[in-house]
Parts: structure tokens; C-alpha cells; sequence
């Protein structure tokens, strides 16, 4: 069945607290940014009065993050961590019986280049939340997707382990 991102998933941006106020900063709050979206940790770190006093978005462990901004537009990543987010990512949050995160985080991956060229013009250019949420995938049942997904996971683990073993290869020569 095709449908729109959009209509089976909740989807937001965050936001970036004020920089000139320092006690929002150097809390315990993990401060998720576009680079940061596939990693098991943060540079950043918001207080508690930084969330409130923004519009910086928390996201869970599991969510799926999409690049929208800059150099990093277009990568896609499952959050490995629950920490806030700023306005050059967007969450996206599926219904966790019919559709599979992992399913769409490499449906998402595999489309990178097509959307875009089809939606950045000339160097570096954004996203935005509208776009991607009408993006239309084509999604088969919930068994199908964790099927698809955990195979696609498993390829591209297997495919950054040679490759390390090949880049070590090398350096030990």
C-alpha cells in the first residue's frame, strides 16, 4: 500500500535555546544536532529550563531523525539515545504496531539522493518537515517491513565491519 509519510506517523522539530543565556546549557539533557543524529552520545548538553524555555523537542530512544538543514540533509538515523532536538531535525514517530522504524529509516536512506535532487537546488539547501512528510512509500505488511528492515540493518553492520577491517588492514601495512 503507498501512502504519505505524513498520514501514518507524528512528526516534529525542535529548536535551539537562546545561546546567550547560560543556564540552559551544561545540563544533563543530551542536545541531539544534525551530525549527532547517529551517534551514542552529544557534545551538548541542556538544562531542564533550556527545554522550557524553547522550543527545543525531546525525542526517545528508537525515534527516527531526518537531517533537514545544511551539509547533513537527508541523513537519516534512528536516535540511539532520548535527548532534545533542535530545528534542523525532524522526528518522526510511527505507530509502533503497523508500521517498523527501522523499515522506513532505510527506506529513508535508500531514497537520500532522489529527494535531494529533487528538492535541494544548487548546494546547500533545506529540507523541510512538509516535505518529507509527503514523501509516499510503499509499504508492505508489518512482518514484511521488520523483515526488509532488520535485513537492511544487518547488510550495512556487515558492510562497516569489512569496511574497518579493510581500513586496518591498510594502516597495519
Amino acid at each position: 500500500m503507498k501512502c504519505e509519510i505524513g498520514k501514518f506517523s507524528e512528526s516534529y522539530s525542535g529548536g535551539t535555546p537562546s545561546v546567550r543565556n547560560i543556564d540552559y546549557y551544561g545540563g544533563n539533557i543530551p542536545f541531539i544536532r544534525s551530525a549527532e543524529i547517529n551517534a551514542n552520545s552529544t557534545e551538548l548538553f541542556l538544562t531542564e529550563e533550556g527545554i522550557v524555555n524553547s522550543s527545543a523537542k525531546m525525542v526517545q530512544r528508537g525515534d527516527i531523525l531526518y537531517a533537514l538543514y545544511g551539509a547533513t540533509s537527508g541523513e537519516v538515523g534512528i536516535s540511539r539515545i532520548n535527548g532534545a532536538i533542535n530545528q534542523a531535525i525532524l522526528a518522526i514517530k510511527l505507530n509502533e504496531n503497523k508500521d517498523d522504524s527501522m523499515f522506513l529509516m532505510q527506506w529513508l536512506q535508500k531514497q537520500k539522493a532522489q529527494i535531494i535532487n529533487t528538492f535541494i537546488q544548487g548546494g546547500q539547501g533545506n529540507l523541510s518537515g512538509q516535505i518529507v512528510k509527503n514523501l509516499i512509500v510503499s509499504r508492505p505488511c508489518i512482518e514484511e517491513q521488520k523483515q526488509i528492515g532488520a535485513f537492511f540493518n544487518q547488510l550495512n553492520n556487515t558492510i562497516t565491519v569489512n569496511e574497518h577491517k579493510l581500513f586496518n588492514s591498510i594502516l597495519s601495512r
